[in-house]
């Protein structure tokens, strides 16, 4: 058990180090949206580049912030059932739904999106948009966003069947609380 909460362990920072890095392109991304509003308005001037490359950040934001969103275990939940039960009743239900829910979708949805991204490859895809970006770089964000919620969603599994069996988790310490409103 040991060596697979280290395997956990490695993929959490892997994780925690791509959610800093879209963390920071939140703030790129403002930076550019209100760069290119400037250069319209000011200079009657724009490029498509641009628009792309905002749409590109929010694609990785989303994407990759997905599987940094799961490992703080800040992710949306339908807790109708789940706050009623008890911590070990909490366990099972994520471990259950890892199993069954989300590891086979997104090992599906990443065996799916692969061939679009390979296609876009192959042809050397670019937007059609005058002077817009290449497009096969923006579709491998796919599988590999995808790639990592599994993985984040293994280490989750790994930490929680640890925890079961009386291992130390840290992670796993301070437990989802539902948000107030």
């Amino acid at each position: 058990m040991r060596s697979l909460l280290s395997f956990s362990a490695l993929i959490d920072a892997l994780n925690e180090k791509i959610g800093n890095v879209c963390n920071w392109l939140v703030l790129l991304a403002c930076v550019v949206s209100a760069g290119n509003a400037m250069v319209r308005y000011a200079y009657d001037s724009s490029s498509n580049a641009w628009l792309e490359v905002q749409w590109y950040m929010f694609a990785v934001i989303v994407m990759f912030g997905a599987s940094y969103t799961m490992k703080r275990n800040e992710h949306v939940r339908v807790d109708i059932l789940y706050m009623t039960l008890s911590r070990r009743g909490q366990l099972w239900i994520d471990i259950l739904g890892a199993l069954f829910f989300l590891l086979p979708t997104c090992a599906i949805l990443a065996w799916l999106s692969w061939p679009f991204f390979m296609q876009s490859y192959n042809v050397y895809e670019h937007s059609s948009n005058a002077g817009g970006l290449l497009r096969w770089p923006i579709k491998l964000v796919l599988p590999v966003g995808f790639a990592l919620v599994a993985l984040q969603g293994i280490s989750e599994l790994i930490k929680r069947v640890a925890f079961l069996n009386g291992y130390a988790v840290d992670s796993l310490e301070a437990h989802y609380e539902r948000p107030t409103q």
